[in-house]
This record gives structure tokens, C-alpha cells and sequence, in this order.
């Protein structure tokens, strides 16, 4: 290669390099409001929501076009796990909009391979600092395997089964929990078991989200959302502490946190 060439390439590769520099910097990594800073802001949107005070944020034509061109990965501060059910309406209740929340709907807000893959997308690529395991009041999922469990289940179609079936020791566990609780009155209680399952399973499928909340870089909390007044239930950090530490002493749990 004689030298104009030489000197052509070093040329075409600085302006190159100076190109790629200036789109990131136009775009930028925009720096993401710590785990503290996003579950305020997800409380606050919420309780604007249940009183009436929603502001819909970023559902303008502007923010269309932001998301026509922009990354999602420098604007979703949280991802968020719930139910597919159609009371649930996500963004609405933490009055949030366009690239605001990674979504993830599922019947009984179960965590199985396709959920989690997704929660690993939201939280190592997407880089949301908080995961919301969100279950809700009169979840028909929960109810259909309590009623299972009680032998007063009926026919479903051939997935469902496999779909509810990480359920079911949540409702197990509810029953065991509290003895003294009969029929339909256990659900309240197997839905809230069955949002600390989600997490369980989670964390023993998933070292990839263990370790980003070991290291302080994501937290993992739970919810539940009351279809009737549109308040969200915030549940106790310490048990989500303890189920991590339950998970890291199980032999079983998953330890190849990348794919092969």
C-alpha cells in the first residue's frame, strides 16, 4: 500500500471516529435516577393516579419522535412485571408514557424463561435501575389454581396448565401460612405469596439480575395493585433481601448468568 493510500484511510478513519463521537454525544447516555429516586417517582405517579391528579406524561407528538429515533435504554427508568389482565394498565398507574416503563404482561404475573429473558433484557440492556414484581387484587390466574388445589377447578385449554403451574406452591404456601383461612378467602393471600414467588423464581433462574442486585445496581421490590382504587400496595424490601439470601445458599439455583 503506497502512501496516499495510507494517509487516504488514516483520513476516512478519523472522520469516521469524529462522526461517532459527535452522535453520541448529541444522543448521549443519558444517567438514570438511583433505585431510591425511581421508587419515588413510581409512588408519586401512582398516587396521582388513584386521586384523580393524573398529568400523562410524555405522550406527545414530541415524544413519538423522540422514540422514532431515540434509544428506549436512555429514558425507561423502571421495567415492571404484571398480569395480563386488562384492569392493569401500566403506564396509567404510575402516570407515566411513552419509553417511560418496560412492560412485561403475563397471566398471573408468573416468572418463567420467557419472563425472565425479558426481565434480563430490561434490566442489563434496557439498564432500568428498578423491576416492579406487580400482582393485583382478584387475579384470575390465582384464582384458578386455588380453586385447583380445592377440587372445584375445571377444563382448560392445553397451555394454560403450564402457563399458572409456577402458581401453584404460592397458593400452597398461603395455605399452609394460614390454616385457619377457608375457600375463596385464601386468594388475597396466595396473590401476595404468589408475587414473592415471582421473585424466587426470578433470582434462582436469573444470576444475571442477582448479581446486579448484589452489587447495588438494580433493586428488585414487590406490589400489589388494587383494581378497585387504583392504589398500589408496596411490599416489604426486607423480604426481598431475604429471599435473595434463601436463593444464594440453594445448590439448585442458576449460576451461568450468559447464554453458551
Amino acid at each position: 500500500m503506497n502512501l496516499n493510500k495510507i494517509i487516504k484511510r488514516i483520513f476516512f478513519i478519523a472522520i469516521f471516529t469524529t462522526l461517532n463521537i459527535v452522535a453520541i454525544a448529541g444522543h448521549g447516555v443519558v444517567q438514570k435516577p438511583s433505585t431510591d429516586e425511581v421508587l419515588k417517582m413510581l409512588q408519586e405517579g401512582n398516587k396521582r393516579f388513584y386521586t384523580g391528579k393524573s398529568t400523562f406524561p410524555h405522550i406527545t407528538a414530541e415524544r413519538l419522535k423522540q422514540a422514532g429515533t431515540e434509544d428506549q435504554g436512555n429514558h425507561a427508568y423502571a421495567t415492571v412485571i404484571t398480569c395480563s389482565d386488562s384492569r392493569v394498565p401500566v403506564e396509567l398507574i404510575f402516570d407515566a408514557g411513552v419509553m417511560d416503563i418496560f412492560v412485561i404482561r403475563v397471566a398471573g404475573n408468573v416468572a418463567d424463561v420467557d419472563e425472565i429473558g425479558s426481565i434480563e433484557y430490561g434490566m442489563a440492556h434496557v439498564n432500568t435501575p428498578v423491576l416492579v414484581v406487580l400482582g393485583h387484587t382478584q387475579c384470575g390466574a390465582v384464582t384458578a389454581v386455588t380453586h385447583e388445589l380445592h377440587g372445584e377447578g375445571h377444563k382448560l385449554e392445553r397451555n394454560i396448565p403450564e402457563l399458572v403451574d409456577n402458581i401453584i406452591p404460592a397458593v400452597e404456601r398461603a395455605q399452609e401460612m394460614h390454616k385457619d383461612i377457608h375457600g375463596d378467602e385464601i386468594i388475597p393471600y396466595a396473590i401476595e405469596e404468589n408475587v414473592w414467588q415471582g421473585i424466587e423464581d426470578l433470582f434462582m433462574n436469573s444470576p444475571a439480575v442477582r448479581k446486579l442486585v448484589q452489587e447495588k445496581k438494580a433493586q428488585v421490590v414487590g406490589a400489589i395493585y388494587n383494581v378497585g382504587t387504583g392504589k398500589v400496595e408496596w411490599l416489604p424490601v426486607e423480604k426481598v433481601d431475604s429471599i435473595l439470601k434463601k436463593v444464594n445458599s440453594d445448590p439448585k439455583k442458576a449460576t451461568e448468568a450468559f447464554a453458551k
